[in-house]
């Protein structure tokens, strides 16, 4: 394990791996690690640094400091801290003054950064707090070792490790998130069991004493849709359900869905199904 020491870094010795083949030798083109690193004991603070046209993960494991991109907002870095340094930015991050923090970096470059940044992956200039494990800890030490094996298969591997990596944190909730998580579906479940009303936003609201503007963020943040279409969307498909397994007529499956004016009805149906209700009874 080739380490060395750079007090103007820290106080403890660096490990830096860096691509040992040449790329062409990959198979996996769309994501390559460039080198990876481990900086325990980080006491530098790095001022107004570029990174010409890299990307790169730094993973914050103990310590404390902050991260601010151009002339934005400082923002707190603690453990289990991730972060990105990018292209066409100017960035200032270390730990605070007299401390430290134990970082680990992953430099990369690939069109898969792209779709993580579509998808699901830190939106740059962010701060997200993950939550760390010993099973995520002993990735980061495998794709080590694949980067140092100096094997383009090794290398490929060590990519798509650190891919499944990532995903894991961004995708496993801390504590708090936990318990948002579970306020969110609560609230979901309890516009499902409104379906046969009419829907009022400010009852909800009371119920899980939530402004009008916080409910339709939660919602939109969860479902995707403005809270009225989510709400039309659940009401039109319980409509289909209806239209397929019972002789109600139109006016009577309308009224019992909370919807006053069957033409109204008729019309929000269209919109989202595409066809009238009573030629979609017809249909199937």
């Amino acid at each position: 394990m080739p380490t060395f020491m750079d007090y103007s870094i820290g106080t403890k010795p660096i490990r830096v791996v860096d691509l040992k083949v040449d790329k062409s030798k990959l198979n996996v083109k769309s994501l390559t690690i460039l080198d990876v690193g481990h900086m325990p004991g980080r006491t530098i603070y790095r001022e107004k640094a570029r990174f010409g046209s890299k990307w790169a993960v730094c993973y914050i494991t103990a310590g404390s400091g902050t991260y601010r991109v151009n002339d934005g907002d400082k923002l707190p870095v603690t453990p289990d801290s991730l972060f990105l340094v990018y292209p066409n930015a100017s960035f200032c991050f270390g730990p605070d003054p007299g401390g430290y923090w134990d970082e680990y970096f992953f430099t990369i470059q690939g069109p898969r950064i792209q779709e993580w940044l579509d998808t699901w992956f830190i939106q740059p200039g962010a701060v997200r707090q993950v939550t760390g494990s010993e099973a995520q800890m002993s990735k980061i030490a495998r794709i080590f070792t694949l980067m140092e094996s100096g094997l383009p298969s090794q290398v490929d591997r060590a990519a798509l490790l650190l891919e499944s990596l990532l995903f894991e944190f961004m995708m496993a909730e801390p504590a708090s998130g936990n318990a948002r998580k579970e306020a969110g579906i609560h609230l979901l479940n309890d516009i499902a069991e409104s379906l046969y009303l009419s829907f009022d936003a400010q009852e909800l609201c009371d119920r899980h004493h939530i402004s009008l503007s916080t409910l339709k963020r939660n919602v939109s943040k969860l479902t995707g849709y403005p809270l009225n279409e989510y709400v039309h969307r659940l009401k039109i498909a319980e409509a289909k359900n209806i239209l397929l397994n019972t002789e109600l007529t139109l006016k009577e499956i309308a009224s019992s869905l909370g919807y006053n004016d069957v033409f109204y009805f008729s019309r929000i149906f269209k919109k989202y199904v595409g066809i009238a209700p009573n030629l979609y009874r017809k249909s199937v």
